[in-house]
């Protein structure tokens, strides 16, 4: 494996526009949350002064609840007492309960979290910094989460769905024995199987199989798991919750900066809830209110005021925050300066900057994760064949073929000269039209944009000529842009990493940590 280029996200045709003016600091009172020395600096600051020792305890005895089934790693039991302690903070990002991690990127976000640590503790010697892995335990979209696919095959499992998923109980593992016939013949086949068998052992909760997965990956970095739904940690979010149900605080809060960031940027991420909570029951199901009373969606259940605001400080556990309200919960408990997520999590945490301001918490420093892509040489070397670089497939790939098939038509150039002399002769038309009347300019221009289509329709055809003519080199380009774009999407959104760790082993997750960029968001190309 050898690293052998690393592309900036602001120099990628698709990375959306808002995440690189975030990156550039382009984007009004955000300055302070972009990746700096001296933003860390002053976030330290901020969350020593804002997070209580009593809060600290609560986190850390929690932890240690969650993991109290595992045997930890030195390097964890180190990290969970620093948390006691007020020169500690977090570096934490979050993640479904995708079936076997899911698609690769699980993993580039948590190596990322580590690197990001070992960072700030080399820049700030005084300091502790945790990293922290958050379990979406509490989703119940289950078709989301419930498979992956490696080169060869997809897998899914089918349990009874509606539930949180965190409590979804495992009895189909027909998956196992077919992901053991893939991989029996790879060098880290039965490992990985091992895994599997270990994780999702009939009988265990999804959430159980993803924290034996993570732990067994990531525990010698020192890596604390974090369940959220959990009766102590949601008792701090009691006023929080309490405000917003009575007052739907996070959408008003949120509602200038969402319409500017729409205005900008178009239709944001995740919009705003009047009630942006869940009730847990058997199902979890969305929080309304009419008026008069509260009810819970879907269900036969219905509060007064008074009654859901009983239930609220007694079983604070039954509501579960939505998308948009998970980060102040996870800002609230957590002594955290920054959070690592993709563009889309990005995104969406940034239409809540008002609302952090008005619970006066500290708003933390967002990281767009970085990217890795793999390649064989054989891929490579094809690539550069066709005088291509891997820039390329990250642009309009569609104009790129276009360019690529029609390069020194003569054709082409003949109708190109020809429409340029069009366009100048109409020039010179229009005006001497200007000196008549304005029927006869209007048709002149009504002439001109005829002609101009006809040269369009005739560049059209000709493309659709020149690739059946030159088939060949069009499938080559297809291919190529398969092979670094599997299902037309971004690698390490559609392959599992055991395509990766079935040839490489444990070497792959050091050799990842070890190309993962901290101070700048990249996409980071490796020859294999």
């Amino acid at each position: 494996m050898k690293t052998i280029k690393k592309i900036s996200f602001n120099d990628i045709e698709s990375i959306p526009q808002l995440v690189k003016d975030f990156l550039k600091s382009d984007i009004e009172g955000f300055e302070n949350a972009v990746f700096s020395k001296r933003n860390f600096e002053n976030q330290i600051q901020r969350k020593q002064n804002s997070f209580s020792q009593e809060k600290r305890m609560i986190l850390a005895e929690t932890i240690e609840n969650q993991l109290s089934e595992y045997i930890l790693t030195s390097k964890q039991s180190e990290n969970l007492g620093y948390l006691r302690s007020n020169n500690t903070f977090t570096i934490t990002t979050g993640h479904q309960l995708n079936l076997f991690s899911g698609p690769v990127f699980f993993i580039y976000k948590i190596l990322q979290t580590i690197k990001t640590c070992t960072y700030l503790k080399e820049n700030f010697p005084d300091y502790n910094f945790v990293p922290v892995y958050w379990m979406a335990s509490e989703d119940h979209d289950f078709e989301e989460i419930n498979h992956f696919k490696t080169e060869n095959n997809f897998y899914e499992i089918n349990e009874k769905s509606g539930v949180v998923v965190g409590k979804i109980k495992i009895s189909d593992t027909f998956f196992i024995s077919e992901f053991e016939k893939e991989f029996r013949d790879t060098v880290f086949g039965t490992e990985l199987t091992l895994m599997l068998k270990e994780a999702y052992k009939s009988g265990n909760t999804l959430t159980q199989a993803i924290r034996i997965l993570v732990q067994r990956i990531f525990s010698k970095y020192g890596l604390l798991i974090l369940d959220g739904d959990n009766k102590a940690l949601k008792n701090e979010m009691v006023e929080v919750f309490k405000n917003e149900l009575k007052h739907f605080r996070l959408q008003h809060a949120s509602k200038e900066k969402v319409e500017s960031l729409t205005e900008k940027y178009g239709k944001v991420q995740v919009n705003p809830r009047k009630i942006n909570l869940f009730y847990l029951t058997d199902t979890r199901d969305r929080i309304d209110f009419d008026g008069v009373k509260y009810f819970v969606v879907d269900k036969n259940i219905e509060f007064t005021p008074e009654e859901i605001f009983e239930e609220l400080e007694n079983h604070p556990e039954k509501f579960s925050p939505n998308a948009l309200m998970r980060p102040v919960y996870q800002e609230t408990v957590l002594p955290n300066l920054a959070y690592i997520g993709g563009n889309a999590e990005i995104m969406y945490w940034l239409e809540l900057k008002d609302y952090f301001n008005e619970l006066s918490l500290p708003f933390p420093i967002l990281i767009p994760r970085n990217s890795m892509l793999f390649l064989s040489e054989k891929i490579l070397n094809k690539i550069n064949k066709l005088d291509l670089s891997i820039e390329d497939f990250f642009g309009n790939f569609t104009k790129l073929v276009n360019d690529k098939i029609l390069n020194d038509n003569k054709i082409l150039d003949v109708l190109n000269s020809r429409e340029e002399i069009l366009h100048k002769q109409f020039s010179e038309i229009k005006d001497l039209a200007q000196l008549t009347d304005q029927s006869f300019g209007n048709l002149v221009k009504a002439e001109e944009t005829r002609q101009t289509k006809s040269f369009e329709r005739m560049k059209k055809r000709l493309l659709k000529a020149e690739k059946i003519k030159q088939n060949e080199l069009l499938e080559r380009l297809e291919n190529l842009f398969l092979a670094v774009h599997p299902a037309k999407s971004w690698q390490e959104r559609v392959y599992n990493f055991s395509v990766f760790y079935s040839d490489f082993g444990s070497e792959w997750i050091d050799f990842c940590l070890d190309e993962m960029e901290v101070e700048e968001s990249k996409l980071i190309i490796v020859a294999i």
